[in-house]
């Protein structure tokens, strides 16, 4: 059989079931790898949108099966942050999800996917000290024991992510590599509204003045990448162009301008290589995230 581009036909001819449990999951998973098909991972957190679909769109052309994970994680956010707010809609998300063609929506309860006496976590080091690691202390620590909990039960393949999550991508890549998992995570480029914002399901906590007020994330990058096509390489000086448009906005309050190396997302103060600039922004009190690689 075909692993690569003709995985996508054949896998939509069935409909897509909806599983809950663990063990039923991993029953499924198990019949499709007596068949010797490949499997693709999309983990979400739901309230599903034109980039979710991007990522199940690629993992559909790319595998014979795909596996869709629908889970707000608990552990990865903090006390003070939007886990009971976080906006959900599962029946939304089964219609995407059975329309781009994947073939199981795995929607667990926490009590499902975490023991009570659970004492296991993973943490990645260093790359998760700067960016938004030093800004939610214990987010990534959720969201690499999440993940591999689901690369262990569904054991997939290829595991898909979007650009936009910059440090969660290069994260789960080092987590990978260090634990030699049997995989490989696929970057997925960030999906975009006509006018710029980067899509997530957190731009619905937007007002229709603050939606209009968080298109200076976009603005202020594309800034800074005009002025890097110029020649400029000083680090500071790019910092200084972006916080500048975005002290424009009087409803945007920033949290973090970083300009770091794209593999170690260590600061430079000058660029030589590749680089990431990534940005933190309260537009209201909704933080939205955004970059872009140089």
């Amino acid at each position: 059989m075909d692993k690569g581009g003709e995985g996508g036909k054949f896998s939509a001819n069935k409909a897509m079931k909806t599983i809950s449990s663990v063990k039923e999951l991993k029953e499924n998973i198990k019949s499709w790898k007596k068949e010797g098909l490949t499997i693709g991972l999309v983990p979400t957190m739901g309230f599903l949108h034109e980039g979710h679909k991007s990522l199940i769109d690629r993992a559909v052309k790319e595998n014979d099966r795909v596996v869709v994970s629908v889970f707000v994680n608990p552990i990865q956010f903090g006390p003070k942050e939007d886990l009971s707010t976080y906006p959900r809609d599962i029946e939304r998300d089964k219609k995407l999800c059975s329309d781009a063609g994947a073939n199981i929506l795995f929607n667990p309860e926490a009590s499902e996917m975490y023991f009570k006496d659970a004492s296991t976590f993973v943490d990645v080091e260093e790359l998760t000290e700067g960016l938004c690691g030093s800004k939610r202390p214990g987010h990534f620590r959720g969201v690499c024991t999440v993940v591999s909990k689901l690369f262990n039960i569904v054991t997939p393949d290829k595991a898909y992510f979007g650009q936009k999550d910059a440090q969660q991508l290069a994260v789960i890549k080092r987590m990978v590599r260090d634990l030699n998992f049997d995989l490989e995570v696929v970057g997925c480029e960030i999906i975009r509204e006509e006018d710029g914002l980067a899509k997530s399901s957190r731009n619905t906590y937007l007002s229709k003045e603050e939606r209009k007020a968080a298109l200076i994330l976009s603005k202020s990058l594309n800034k800074a990448r005009n002025v890097l096509s110029e020649g400029e390489r000083n680090t500071k000086s790019i910092k200084r162009v972006i916080e500048e448009v975005l002290n424009s906005e009087p409803l945007a309050k920033i949290d973090y301008v970083e300009v770091v190396d794209s593999i170690t997302l260590k600061p430079v103060e000058k660029v030589e290589k590749e680089i990431l600039i990534a940005i933190a922004v309260f537009i209201g009190k909704t933080r939205l995230i955004d970059n872009i690689i140089f």
